[in-house]
């Protein structure tokens, strides 16, 4: 019996080094008079964000700009980004930078069609109507969030990250170019990466994974552990730069169609309550969760191991699983991710609170198999 699928993209993608020069194209054809930028003054400070405004100046879009979004956008970011933007006039929204304003720019977008505050569509598929339009340009290698259904916002009064999985937060065109991504710090480099390879492995090894979720995965796993390395190593390394930009468009494809799981549901946690990384909590805890995971669908580990090199006619599914896990140790290793909480100064952690919201967390169902609280609690323990 076969079952039916629903596969959700972006309608238009824009992928490769050069690629943002055709956004102008795109603007233009859609006839947007005015944007509503959405960045940061990191981006902005370092003209990064420069160089995609040139494209509009280059066919005389005029913008509005909000520079205001921090890492781990709250939902007071948000609605004091909808207030400029209905100041504004203006008829699209473009995002620049990684995750953070990707997240913010889609949240803002669904509000301004939806009313309401932002915590009304915490959950799965909460707005009615299709989002205000957004262009996205992504200048990380890492979240795909310029791609999926998918975005991230902390409520800072309950301290917890809201996940809103929404198909009207699609945007209407995603720009992935590596030269807006050369020269990125290390640090940087290797969180995003490891993001990556956080989605596509939960992606593997969710229920929700099926043929082509898993074909669009095991070929980001691939470019991940060849790639990742030499993006960390040297930011001027543009191969490395464009095969990371493939190894995210696949695994962003691959989770926003199959799903996540419990890495992502502690992570959520640690980024709401200490607002830590996303990538860095999803690599230290990524080897923790599979490992668990491993006890309940060691075959899911198969193709992952063959991908990465193992000589799976040799080994059990069990020996499969457990050498994916080391592998992805040794490259969190590799690319410098600390190992502990304790590593980056964090000693003094509610663990009850972070095992009881990730219990609630809107990826904890896309698991294997739902920890308890206590086997959750002894996770976190792992890297304090």
């Amino acid at each position: 019996m076969t079952t039916s699928r629903t596969f959700y993209v972006p309608s238009v993608n824009l992928i490769g080094q050069g690629c943002l020069q055709e956004m102008g194209n795109f603007v233009q054809a859609a006839g947007y008079k005015k944007a509503f930028v959405v960045t940061d003054k990191v981006l902005v400070k370092t003209g990064i964000a420069q160089k995609v405004l040139d494209v509009l100046d280059g066919i005389n879009v005029s913008y509005s700009l909000f520079d205001e979004v921090e890492p781990n956008p709250t939902s007071a970011i948000v609605h004091r980004g909808l207030e400029m933007l209905n100041k504004s006039a203006s008829d699209v929204i473009l995002s620049i930078g990684g995750g953070s304003p990707q997240d913010c720019a889609k949240a803002i977008g669904i509000i301004k069609t939806n009313g309401g505050h932002i915590c009304d569509y915490e959950g799965l598929h909460k707005s009615v109507h299709r989002s205000f339009p957004v262009i996205a340009v992504n200048t990380t290698a890492g979240t795909s969030s310029e791609l999926t259904i998918n975005y991230v916002i902390t409520d800072e009064e309950r301290q917890v990250k809201m996940v809103m999985v929404d198909k009207n937060s699609l945007v209407q065109l995603s720009v992935n170019d590596p030269a807006l991504m050369v020269n990125k710090p290390k640090e940087l480099t290797a969180a995003t990466g490891m993001d990556a390879l956080t989605h596509a492995i939960e992606s593997i090894v969710t229920p929700g994974s099926y043929a082509v979720t898993e074909t669009l995965a095991l070929g980001a796993v691939e470019l991940i552990f060849e790639y990742l390395p030499r993006a960390v190593k040297n930011g001027q390394d543009i191969e490395a730069r464009e095969q990371m930009v493939h190894a995210i468009f696949l695994a962003g494809l691959a989770f926003n169609n199959a799903g996540l799981g419990f890495v992502h549901s502690m992570a959520h946690q640690l980024g709401g309550v200490y607002n830590m990384p996303h990538g860095v909590c999803n690599a230290m805890l990524l080897p923790i969760v599979e490992r668990e995971n491993a006890k309940y669908v060691p075959h899911k580990f198969r193709k992952i191991a063959k991908t990465i090199g193992a000589d799976v006619k040799a080994l059990s599914d069990e020996e499969c699983a457990e050498y994916v896990i080391m592998q992805i140790e040794r490259l969190s290793e590799e690319v410098g991710i600390p190992k502990t909480l304790s590593e980056i100064g964090l000693t003094d952690v509610d663990l009850d609170k972070l095992a009881e919201n990730s219990l609630l967390d809107a990826c904890a169902p896309g698991n294997p198999f739902m920890p308890t609280k206590e086997e959750t609690i002894k996770m976190f323990e792992q890297i304090l």
